[in-house]
């Protein structure tokens, strides 16, 4: 009989909770060995009392954190897909074009937000705009790589058999670009989290659309560091639950047949 500990689903599930309850513990025990003032560093009961008591103010801003960030992320798969495609069907246009898509990835989004803000009048757009910006690129780039890494035998096949460029498009590149286009998307998901909570630093909206963001800055101008914590606690449970949705997405889709997401016997 197989042992526990070397089954794959045990070591990817179980193993990392144990760390971070291990990481928790040591947390907990250091503060309160050390008694370090809650105003510098509070322990993780006192963060998760803060996320009890400040639950109805943090899961309001918790939403329009994730509304834009899902708005970015989809608006960066439809931008992103739709200029891989276009890449593919030429090296001219992908060799004008892609150094473009690689000014977007390197110039900072801190940089150009301000911009941006001031043109939108709608702090959803501008945010959203933003957010886009930082999770498009590795979209684009790992669509693109995918569409251009087919089997060179196959793709002489379709050639031999008059195949239509629509035809080798959808029954050979796109089948062939599923994994690194899944790829991307467990990349570019958390990218469009961190692109909307550092838009929402520099927009610095409150009120009824403030989120996780402002939340954060307001607990530091007022000193309120468990609620900081608190808030960046959700910032990271929502960023390992978009990459834990993108993983759960890329199975469904790949699980029956590609070898990068078929777990092996033992």
């Amino acid at each position: 009989m197989t042992p526990l500990a070397n089954n794959p689903r045990f070591a990817k599930v179980v193993l990392p909770l144990l760390v971070g309850v291990v990481a928790l513990g040591i947390w907990q025990a250091l503060v309160v060995a050390l008694q370090v003032p809650k105003y510098l560093v509070p322990s993780p009961v006192l963060v998760a009392q803060t996320l009890v008591t400040d639950w109805v103010l943090l899961y309001s801003s918790l939403l329009v954190t994730l509304k834009i960030t899902f708005l970015a992320f989809f608006t960066a798969v439809v931008i992103g897909t739709s200029v891989a495609f276009l890449f593919v069907q030429s090296r001219w246009i992908e060799a004008s074009l892609f150094p473009y898509a690689v000014l977007l990835q390197v110039t900072p989004v801190v940089a150009i937000a301000p911009l941006i803000i001031i043109w939108f009048k709608d702090p959803t757009v501008a945010l959203t705009l933003c957010a886009t910006l930082v999770a498009l690129f590795p979209i684009i780039s790992n669509t693109t790589l995918g569409l251009r890494s087919v089997n060179p035998g196959l793709l002489n096949l379709f050639r031999m058999n008059k195949a239509t460029r629509l035809q080798t498009l959808v029954r050979l590149r796109i089948p062939s670009a599923l994994p690194y286009f899944f790829g991307g998307l467990r990349i570019s998901s958390g990218l469009a989290l961190i692109g909307a909570v550092v838009a929402e630093f520099v927009a610095g909206t409150g009120g009824t659309g403030a989120g996780l963001a402002y939340q954060i800055l307001q607990a530091g101008f007022q000193l309120n560091i468990p609620r900081m914590f608190a808030a960046l606690m959700l910032i990271t449970f929502a960023g390992v639950l978009l990459f834990l949705l993108m993983v759960w997405l890329s199975r469904l889709c790949l699980g029956g047949w590609h070898e990068s997401e078929i777990v092996p016997e033992t």
